[in-house]
């Protein structure tokens, strides 16, 4: 597609595009392989049920259900990163994204992981309280606190994220290297198809996993052992399982966002002999679970929720 010959004596070579692949060795079947992608569809339309369910339902106008809805807006943003690139690839066969878009589908990819990092920080937060503290609670998270916390989190991953784009414009590629290990651009995947020194590219990469993703999980588990610790000074069984309660789905959350994304970092660094399609299962497995399993599990957890989101679907059903 991009000769070497025809750029050899090119000294700075930014490629027009790159190459998308879908899963490797099995692109004969690339047709039947999609049919699980169907969960892109579960995913949206679980997503959107549970911000329609809080925003018509005023008894789930509360700071836990609110955070609730960033996870969801944020699930529904790192599904519709990938979606086009994916299922282009996948039914149709075209592999081809320009330079440009395959930054910008990198960057809100890279910054909805983040949000959901921070969302699900401020979800624990928002249980340490309500458990801890709970007469302070309504004034603790008023209306306002919890704006600005949605768009402290937003503006925090959009400013560290900025540069990565930047910095790989600044590159000088390979023209024989502008294979993509996947369908959609990671900026792990994207930086390594140059031919220049990507010293600063990985520094860069690690200071946004370690300064913010690292410590969201590290505040995370102090939050849930605080949380933890306060249950055993509850005297009431009845207190103890209702806490319990509240907390399940947000652990469960975590879990199914982390394990994920401890697992494509892993195989980055440590699974280069393992075969390519471990990688590219493990990705898809990052990007497509958590906004999946998240409306599951609310549902079958939250009883409020539950029964606002059946309350949505009766009414779509008789409109």
């Amino acid at each position: 597609m991009f000769p070497s010959q025809i750029y050899a004596n090119i000294s700075f070579f930014q490629p027009p595009a790159f190459l998308m692949i879908g899963i490797p060795g099995m692109e004969a079947v690339h047709g039947w392989i999609s049919i699980p992608f169907s969960m892109y569809t579960v995913a949206l339309s679980g997503n959107c049920l549970i911000l329609l369910a809080v925003r018509r339902t005023p008894s789930l106008h509360q700071p836990m259900y609110y955070f609730l809805s960033m996870l969801a807006l944020t699930d529904v943003g790192l599904t519709l990163s990938t979606l086009p690139t994916t299922l282009a690839v996948l039914w149709f066969d075209r592999r081809l994204i320009s330079f440009n878009v395959c930054l910008i589908q990198m960057f809100f990819l890279h910054s909805c992981s983040v949000v959901e990092s921070s969302v699900l920080l401020a979800m624990s937060f928002d249980r340490f309280v309500a458990i801890s503290n709970p007469l302070r609670y309504a004034a603790v998270l008023t209306n306002n606190v919890i704006i600005r916390i949605g768009l402290a989190i937003v503006a925090h991953a959009t400013m560290s994220l900025f540069p990565l784009p930047f910095l790989l414009k600044r590159l000088n590629f390979c023209p024989d290297k502008l294979l993509l290990s996947h369908s959609f651009c990671f900026h792990a995947d994207v930086m390594k198809r140059a031919c220049a020194d990507i010293t600063v590219n990985i520094i860069y990469g690690l200071y946004v996993v370690l300064s913010m993703v690292d410590v969201d999980s590290l505040l995370i588990v102090l939050s849930y052992t605080l949380i933890l610790h306060t249950m055993m000074g509850l005297t009431s069984p009845q207190e103890h399982l209702c806490a319990l309660n509240t907390c399940v789905s947000r652990i469960l959350a975590v879990l199914v966002f982390y394990i994920p994304a401890i697992g494509v970092s892993m195989i980055h660094h440590f699974g280069r002999h393992l075969p390519h399609i471990i990688h590219a299962l493990v990705a898809y497995m990052y990007l497509v679970v958590p906004p999946v399993l998240n409306p599951i599990i609310y549902s079958v957890t939250s009883k409020p929720i539950r029964e606002a989101m059946l309350k949505v679907l009766r009414v779509t059903g008789q409109s």
